[in-house]
C-alpha cells in the first residue's frame, strides 16, 4: 500500500519541498495529494484547515501529522533515512515538534488562501 502525502500546493515552500521529494522518492511508494485539488474531508476525513496548516501522511490508515509525517516520508527515501532516525531522538523530536508548530502557525496566518477559510 502506498503512503499518501497531503500537502498545501498553493504554498510556495510546501510545493517546492514536495516537488523535490517527488524527484528523489521511489515512485511506487507515495501518492502526492494537493489538498487544494481534493476534498480532504470527504476522501480522508481530514478537515481542510488542518490539512492546509500541517503536512499529513496516511500510512496503512494511520494519520501522521507535522514532524511525524516528515519522518515517515524521510524513512522511505534512500538518503534521508538518517534524518528520520535523527528527528526521532527524544530531545531533537521535542524541539522539532515545537519549531514545526511555530512555523506552521506563522505560515498559515500569512497565506491568503488559508485566511479565506477562517
Amino acid at each position: 500500500m502506498k503512503i499518501i502525502v497531503l500537502f498545501d500546493g498553493k504554498c510556495g515552500i510546501c510545493s517546492k519541498e514536495i516537488a523535490f521529494y517527488k524527484k528523489i522518492a521511489p515512485s511506487d511508494q507515495f501518492i502526492w495529494e494537493d489538498v487544494n485539488a481534493i476534498n480532504s474531508k470527504e476522501k480522508y476525513n481530514i478537515e481542510l484547515i488542518s490539512a492546509l496548516k500541517h503536512l499529513h501522511v496516511i500510512d496503512n490508515e494511520k494519520v501522521l501529522i507535522g514532524v511525524d509525517a516528515f519522518a515517515r516520508i524521510w524513512k522511505n527515501i534512500k538518503y534521508f533515512k538518517f534524518l528520520s532516525f535523527f528527528i526521532r531522538l527524544p530531545l531533537i523530536y521535542s524541539l522539532a515538534k515545537y519549531a514545526y508548530h511555530i512555523f506552521a502557525e506563522y505560515r498559515f496566518k500569512r497565506l491568503r488562501h488559508c485566511q479565506i477559510l477562517k
